[in-house]
């Protein structure tokens, strides 16, 4: 299914701030869908202005819907729904008398303007469709509902909503339906959902929220013996469209603030709550356990450092230079798992950027090469998760190793490392200009240890495929391949 921009950009004329102010909408045109009972459609006018088209549609979460198939894209001659063409070109919320019957069931037509911003042009129609199948008297909640919907789509015809200035919201916020409090423009609470009193219940409150100051009434709650959370007074009286938290008994309340503002005047507000207590509770668990897992990574880290330097003293103490290359090769490894936990200690989650880990890597063989030896990388690994890091980083140093200690011996050349990385394959290559293979190589068959760890880490463990030739124009060349989750 095609996008809203993609939408927009083929098939309308409007630029890039319609657009903006488009998306700004119907990222948050749930709200008055839910307050509506009602299925919203969004129509701009098509290029050559003879036909409208469907850009976006929402369903309410508390009602029945009226479209259960998706009409995003749908195209139709201006002329055939007149609503639409009234709200367009007469700036104003048009209602339809009697309900549609031709789906079937009644269905109450509504068109709203968009305007973009005071005093914008008018972008688009919202058509507001809502199924009256299960119309029955309705409750004192669902009057406060419908009288907050007809607010909000003024707002949206006179470009109040949404709100310009309001900072990008990070996390869910509340929905209708999670509790809703309505204001005065004194910031008294004139109507309190269930929900909405249940969260202030388990916030400490005993006595009733309607006609109480929410501001003082929260505060009084949850700041008794510390200073206000200044966002608190803001939200709470419903002055500016902006979110806060308050916590008091172990109880965690989510609160959104939306003006109401028509005709030019501030007549109230809405305040949307949600109780968060249990989704605090597990990021916190989260966060507990992340920096746990941080500081075994750190730990780890710290004891394979221990066994490296170990492991260097007793080559010190060695008489035997075989002896020796080959405490210094298992120093070498170690250090190559350390670099790995070292930078999993410093990152949020299980996930490193391997390109830091590779360079270390390289860093670190040219430091030790007995020849004077050119290491370059070229390409990105990209995110790597451990499980796929630890190994790499240990196949990495092995053919560096190799590369240097058997390509060049004591004479200078140059070592390339070339990454390709897809959606799905991590693909490299090691190549030097040295000497070259043996004639009668055969990796299956090497007596390297350094190889066989690689061919163990690459077939084996990460089932990849591994391969060594000669490179043209001389010297070595081995080629990985190994399968990765997208990063």
């Amino acid at each position: 299914m095609p996008t809203l921009s993609d939408l927009v950009s083929r098939h309308t004329a409007l630029d890039p701030s319609d657009l903006d102010w488009i998306h700004s909408l119907v990222s948050d045109w749930q709200l008055l869908a839910d307050l509506s009972f009602a299925d919203l459609i969004l129509w701009v006018p098509g290029q050559g202005g003879t036909r409208w088209v469907a850009v976006a549609q929402m369903r309410p979460t508390t009602g029945p819907t009226v479209y259960h198939d998706d009409v995003v894209g749908v195209s139709i001659a201006m002329g055939e729904r007149p609503l639409i063409d009234v709200a367009w070109a007469e700036h104003r919320i048009c209602r339809e008398g009697d309900p549609d019957w031709s789906s079937g069931v009644p269905v109450r037509e509504e068109t709203i303007p968009v305007r973009r911003g005071k005093g914008g042009p008018i972008i688009g129609v919202i058509q507001r469709s809502t199924n009256l199948s299960s119309a029955r008297t309705p409750s004192r909640l669902e009057l406060t509902y419908l009288q907050s919907a007809s607010d909000l789509a003024q707002m949206v015809a006179e470009g109040r909503f949404p709100f310009a200035e309001e900072e990008p919201i990070l996390v869910r916020s509340p929905r209708v339906g999670d509790g809703l409090l309505r204001l005065d423009k004194a910031g008294r609470v004139t109507y309190a959902s269930p929900n909405a009193l249940s969260a202030y219940r388990r916030l400490g409150l005993h006595a009733d929220l309607v006609g109480a100051d929410l501001g003082k009434t929260t505060a009084d709650l949850c700041y008794s013996d510390e200073p206000i959370n200044e966002d608190l007074m803001v939200v709470a009286s419903g002055r500016a469209p902006r979110e806060t938290e308050v916590e008091n008994g172990g109880t965690v309340v989510q609160l959104r603030a939306i003006p109401l503002i028509v005709a030019g005047g501030r007549i109230g507000a809405l305040v949307l709550i949600r109780d968060v207590t249990e989704l605090r509770r597990r990021e916190r668990e989260l966060l507990t356990k992340d920096a746990t897992i941080r500081e075994i990574h750190h730990r780890v880290k710290n004891n394979l450092q221990t066994v490296a330097a170990l492991l260097r003293l007793q080559a010190r103490r060695l008489n035997n230079p075989e002896g020796q290359e080959a405490l210094n090769e298992a120093v070498r490894r170690v250090g190559s798992i350390a670099i790995v936990h070292e930078i999993l200690a410093q990152m949020p989650e299980e996930m490193v950027e391997f390109d830091d880990i590779a360079d270390r890597v390289i860093a670190m063989t040219a430091e030790v090469a007995l020849a004077q030896v050119m290491i370059k990388r070229v390409g990105s690994f990209g995110v790597l998760p451990a499980a796929v890091a630890t190994p790499i980083a240990m196949v990495l140093t092995e053919l560096l190793q190799n590369a240097v200690e058997h390509g060049f011996a004591h004479c200078s050349g140059n070592v390339q490392v070339v990454v390709s990385r897809t959606a799905d394959r991590l693909e490299f290559t090691v190549a030097d200009d040295g000497r070259g293979l043996p004639e009668d190589f055969d990796l299956d068959a090497t007596g390297s240890l350094g190889l066989q760890i690689v061919r163990t880490l690459v077939v084996g463990e990460l089932s990849g495929r591994l391969g060594v030739a000669t490179r043209e124009g001389g010297g070595t060349e081995v080629s990985l391949s190994i399968p990765v989750q997208p990063g």
